[in-house]
């Protein structure tokens, strides 16, 4: 028997909010006020929409095949409010973008300059495609058909935003570190946006039991791919371990790997204990929907705290 949906978006996006501001403090914090809150802030949201975008468009193919549809109808109004939020978020990031290459106040920023910036300058050409990636998948949402040629190219146009806003990051210097950084934002905007799609769209507790166990098998080789590639990311941006301490970069960066490493601890606990409930319809709907939270909590400080890092002098 289906059970009732819970869709408390509003709460959802109260709370999403709050530890976007909570996570944006403590970067702060640590970094010894070496970071823009307004930058880290706009960063955040602008990754959590995109990768929620991605998300809800890849979790109708977890399910089987009968029921694609069904979850993606369910996904339309919530990609269409996730799209619209990475919208103004990687707006909001061009202007201050712009004022801060150029030395101007936001409130005295040109449109001569805004448009210098956003032609002649690579982190301007890389934060213009994102704003068009977003458009596009806003416009998909509303006014596209729902189809599996929609879905596929919102997922496309989602990681491409993704992908050209990360190799103008902080560490992005050199060949396979920028390669890193890229692979590296897009396995974390995979389990966030995942588990996000399925806390957004599943409502009962058979759906979860199918889905579920598809979602934990990409889920794992996904994170392993994480973990390897913020190594590899660490090594690029850090010339000694003394930085870890000694500077606001080494930091947040020390921060970032503890919340990261609380979720790895939670995850495996889940796939040792949620996944199986899932699986034998020993779990209902809410209590899975709660553990999703919790789990995209934990998930939401750790990238808040990687944006955080992209704006860390």
């Amino acid at each position: 028997m289906t059970e009732s949906r819970i869709r408390p978006r509003g709460v959802a996006v109260g709370f999403g909010v709050a530890v976007i501001a909570a996570a944006t403090a403590l970067a702060w914090l640590i970094s010894g006020g070496q970071l823009s809150p307004a930058m880290t802030g706009a960063r955040a949201v602008a990754d959590l929409a995109a990768s929620v975008c991605l998300g809800l468009a890849l979790v109708p193919r977890l399910d089987q095949s009968r029921y694609r549809d069904e979850l993606t109808g369910r996904a339309a109004a919530p990609l269409a409010v996730a799209a619209a939020v990475w919208l103004v978020a990687e707006l909001t990031r061009v202007l201050l973008l712009a004022a801060e290459i150029s030395a101007t106040a936001l409130t005295r920023l040109s449109l001569p300059t805004l448009v210098d910036f956003a032609w002649s300058t690579a982190p301007g050409r890389a934060a213009v495609f994102s704003v068009v990636a977003a458009a596009a998948v806003c416009a998909l949402a509303l006014a596209a058909p729902r189809s599996p040629t929609t879905t596929v190219t919102v997922a496309g146009l989602a990681t491409a935003g993704i992908a050209a806003r990360a190799v103008t990051g902080h560490v992005s210097d050199g060949v396979l570190t920028s390669m890193s950084v890229v692979v590296h934002s897009l396995a974390a905007a995979l389990w966030f946006g995942t588990l996000a799609g399925l806390a957004l769209t599943v409502s009962a507790r058979g759906q979860w039991a199918r889905v579920l166990p598809a979602f934990s098998r990409y889920a794992l080789p996904t994170v392993a791919v994480l973990v390897a590639t913020g190594a590899l990311t660490a090594l690029g941006a850090l010339d000694s371990a003394a930085q870890l301490v000694q500077t606001g970069y080494g930091r947040v960066l020390l921060a970032k790997v503890a919340v990261t490493a609380v979720v790895l601890i939670l995850a495996w606990a889940h796939r040792g204990g949620w996944l199986r409930a899932a699986r034998s319809h020993r779990i209902g709907a809410q209590d899975s929907l709660r553990r999703s939270v919790v789990e995209l909590a934990l998930l939401t400080v750790a990238l808040t705290l990687a944006a955080g890092l992209t704006v860390t002098g």
